[in-house]
């Protein structure tokens, strides 16, 4: 039945459970046929893009009709069991707002039974003014529309240093802002030209590009200490494996602005996970401005033939890189 008006639209957004289904894309498939966090979360926000469909509230009208961006600014989520190629899921999205936020519980379930992923998700509708200022933002919708999707305060003065070669290589080990920001703690960090494949709505890096940077943190992290991904597959036929993710939006960060991204491990668990913490910034205005956080959990399985794989804990050559020892 089609909706009529819009508070009967947002009544449905914000007040009704739906279902979708949900299938992983090809390119999540890096090693055998599973399919990594990123791709994972990827599902995720496939299922809240359809839950705005289903309130005849999708993201294109939300766009050219009314002026808001549709965002996802803060995502938290739990792989309780692998994904593999040509599975499907049931996507549930059930709304968990208040009223004065778009936030919504996700599960995805390829049984019908068990939870094989949950996650939370915080929707926010940015106003778009690149395209036109005009304020073309209707009364229900305007409890839930920003100017920003969020406003960090600057943590200290800094200075942009001019890159030759537009951020590409420059590390902890050759920028000094870099190695300030790293200083002692157990992390790596980099400099990165914010790339217009990575953005949307004209301007503004968007969640999947976090998580695309989060993937390259972790794979950058384990190449410095000397067990990259490849060098465990081979070695060993370990590959990691990540059972909780989660990023959260602190500033906008735009379209060739050169973030900052500093990657620490926070807390090494027994011998089984690790978790990390990847930090954002850019700098504007002479300062240094944070604009996402977020903490990944990783372990490592070991694969025994094109099917099967099974956890294995740490041993001490892969303690000592975590550690940086």
């Amino acid at each position: 039945m089609s909706l009529t008006s819009l508070a009967e639209k947002l009544a449905a957004l914000t007040t009704q459970t739906t279902e979708t289904e949900v299938r992983p894309r090809y390119e999540g498939n890096n090693i055998n046929t599973w399919i990594g966090f990123k791709h994972v979360n990827y599902l995720v926000e496939e299922a809240v893009l359809a839950h705005f469909r289903a309130a005849e509230l999708p993201s294109r009208t939300l766009f050219e009709d009314y002026g808001l961006g549709l965002e996802l600014a803060e995502l938290d989520t739990r792989i309780l069991n692998a994904f593999h190629l040509d599975e499907t899921a049931t996507a549930t999205v059930r709304p968990t707002g208040d009223g004065t936020a778009l936030t919504f519980a996700v599960s995805l379930s390829k049984d019908g039974r068990n939870k094989d992923v949950t996650a939370k998700v915080r929707v926010v509708l940015r106003r778009e003014r690149y395209v036109d200022p005009a304020d073309a933002v209707p009364a229900e919708l305007a409890p839930y529309a920003v100017e920003r999707i969020a406003t960090a305060e600057p943590v200290r003065d800094a200075e942009l240093l001019p890159s030759a070669d537009i951020g590409l290589t420059a590390t902890h080990t050759t920028d000094p802002l870099l190695k300030e920001l790293v200083g002692d703690s157990n992390a790596i960090a980099w400099r990165w030209r914010i790339a217009y494949p990575y953005c949307h709505n004209n301007e503004r890096l968007q969640m999947s590009g976090y998580l695309r940077l989060m993937e390259e943190a972790k794979d950058r992290f384990v190449a410095h200490r000397g067990i990259s991904i490849k060098t465990l597959l081979d070695e060993r036929k370990w590959i990691p494996v990540v059972p909780h993710s989660k990023i959260r939006f602190l500033d906008e960060a735009m379209m060739e602005e050169e973030l900052h991204i500093v990657f620490t491990v926070e807390d090494i668990f027994k011998d089984l996970t690790y978790t990390s913490r990847m930090d954002c910034y850019v700098i504007r205005d002479g300062k240094l401005v944070p604009t996402a956080t977020g903490t990944i959990v990783h372990g490592y399985a070991v694969f025994s033939d094109r099917k099967d794989w099974a956890l294995v804990p740490f041993d001490e050559r892969v303690l000592a890189a975590l550690r940086g020892e």
